[in-house]
């Protein structure tokens, strides 16, 4: 990608860690290149060349940063792909840290926050991801739950429950089969964006859209027992009522929700984001390390059930320009302005 001095010096300005390896930063005073995510404080403009590679600002007389090791780059993404091919591998226990460490030749704690910035969840968490979409797939294929959870990789059905349960929010046999088991309390109420569906578990809120309508819950859980909210639930209501008539930082309110490690690291990724600020899917994708895959974070931030709490809202596209919004453009460019305003 051709990049103008301008974008290198915004990507710079943001510390973006998505142009790292597609250009350094020469700094001519301190004789030393960077990457663009350099934590370092930021050089005159005036003092600043920016290089296509590290060959090229070193031809130029300059050296590598100690702070940042922009040649370590290259480094660092094969050892997070090595890493990650190790534990797709693993059907029983995963390799530990240490081990991880030991093959791709990092000391444990280094490796541990390479990969967790490299893949937005730290090795240990990735593996038990990988392990639940095992079970997941599984069952939808038509296995039993003790049979998804051998066949994912678990010794044995408590481990599958104590590591997943409040992953899944839902145990895996309501997963499995449409929500039978579980209550989900509901409402549908008025708001100044239109009529806002709002379903909960007993874990958190479920459902956050607007203009559906019970019917819409039913569809996506038709063994649930759906009852009317009681007061419990008017509580939680009352919450996500605010957030959307006052939107702002809503991570305190707990949601159910669940997904394919990918998506989870997305819409983890998407509650970072504060509000009154927004991202580009580029930006999203590779906040979660994975640069090249702008359409899979396209489709995770489209499959979020929980509008406004897991605020996709705010991802918008590389132009400036809204792109698309379950609800319309009219919400969305809405919760962007009230957010920008900091008032509802």
């Amino acid at each position: 990608m051709m990049l103008t001095d301008n974008q290198c010096w915004q990507a710079v300005l943001g510390r973006d860690r998505a142009f790292d390896g597609k250009f350094v930063t020469g700094v001519l005073t301190t004789g030393i290149y960077c990457r663009p995510s350099c934590a370092a404080r930021h050089p005159a403009r005036g003092n600043v060349r920016f290089f296509a590679s590290s060959r090229e600002a070193q031809a130029a007389g300059l050296r590598a940063c100690l702070r940042c090791r922009p040649d370590d780059i290259a480094r660092d993404e094969a050892a997070v792909a090595l890493a990650l091919e190790l534990l797709a591998q693993g059907e029983a226990e995963p390799m530990s840290l240490s081990d991880l460490a030991e093959r791709t030749g990092y000391s444990a704690s280094h490796f541990q926050k390479l990969f967790t910035r490299a893949v937005g969840l730290s090795p240990a968490a990735y593996a038990r991801a990988l392990r639940a979409d095992r079970a997941r797939a599984a069952l939808t294929d038509g296995a039993s739950v003790t049979d998804a959870v051998y066949t994912a990789g678990y010794g044995a059905p408590s481990r599958f429950y104590a590591q997943n349960r409040e992953r899944m929010g839902m145990t895996p046999s309501a997963w499995k089969n449409g929500g039978r088991g579980v209550t989900i309390r509901w409402a549908q109420v008025n708001t100044t964006l239109g009529p806002m569906l709002v379903a909960a578990t007993d874990k958190g809120i479920c459902r956050l859209s607007f203009n559906e309508g019970r019917d819409e819950l039913e569809r996506r859980f038709p063994n649930a027992e759906i009852v009317e909210g009681d007061a419990d639930f008017a509580r939680l209501l009352s919450q996500v009522i605010e957030a959307v008539e006052q939107p702002g930082d809503a991570r305190h309110i707990p949601v159910d929700v669940q997904g394919t490690a990918f998506q989870e690291a997305v819409w983890a990724e998407l509650r970072k984001i504060p509000p009154g600020e927004s991202r580009s899917y580029a930006q999203i994708a590779a906040a979660v390390g994975k640069p090249k895959a702008v359409r899979a974070a396209g489709s995770a931030n489209g499959a979020n059930n929980v509008a406004v709490l897991i605020p996709c809202h705010r991802v918008v596209r590389s132009d400036g320009s809204l792109g698309g919004y379950a609800y319309g453009e009219d919400i969305k460019r809405e919760l962007l302005r009230r957010e920008a305003d900091g008032s509802g």
